[in-house]
């Protein structure tokens, strides 16, 4: 055969193995991780192909499970695990999903940790002042329960954000843009500068 003209030796030699992974796959997880062993006993399933061909499939395995270990092993920043954490599962990568499943599996507590958040969120959004109580009693007891003190201390405010219909959002608003402006003059920004900025652009 000349070189070249076959496109298909690799696609070849993957479909040689597909009706042979699921065993593939039971062998090693119960621990034969030698490739002629593993070639042996496909041999007396019936398969056909050749040594190489599992050699191959061998290599990669090991590499995806270094390569996995080696991820797991770096542990993230506080900042990223939460962030992680709080992401919908579909906006998520495979190794970012694999990290997060076993965090979870370690430290049950983060879960709990984050359905109390989702849940604050959620009686926030939908004004339900009644679910404040038994939240603050319930995250007492997590690990949010210095986030949880910070609210039993402005119970009253809290309350009333969640019951009034008033919002402080169009001011924090203003206050972000006047301070983004103020950076991109490297801070020297002084009153009468800021005003043209912002009240003469508007």
């Amino acid at each position: 055969m000349v070189r070249g003209q076959r496109t298909d030796i690799f696609r070849a030699r993957q479909s040689s193995l597909e009706a042979w992974l699921p065993f593939l796959d039971g062998q090693w997880k119960s621990g034969c991780h030698n490739t002629s062993e593993l070639w042996r006993r496909l041999k007396t399933k019936g398969f056909r192909g050749r040594l190489g061909v599992v050699s191959e499939w061998a290599r990669r395995r090991r590499r995806a499970e270094q390569a996995s270990d080696q991820q797991l092993h770096k542990v993230p920043s506080a900042r990223t695990i939460a962030r992680l954490m709080t992401t919908a599962r579909d906006h998520l990568n495979k190794t970012d999903t694999v990290m997060i499943a076993v965090i979870e599996a370690g430290v049950p507590m983060l879960v709990e940790a984050r359905n109390l958040i989702a849940g604050f969120h959620s009686m926030i959004r939908k004004k339900v002042a009644d679910e404040l109580e038994p939240w603050i009693a319930d995250a007492s007891k997590s690990l949010i329960a210095s986030f949880a003190n910070g609210i039993i201390r402005d119970r009253a405010a809290v309350r009333a954000a969640i019951t009034e219909p008033w919002s402080n959002g169009q001011t924090e608003g203003q206050i972000t843009k006047l301070k983004l402006v103020k950076r991109q003059m490297y801070g020297r920004g002084k009153l009468d500068l800021l005003q043209a900025r912002l009240i003469g652009a508007a």
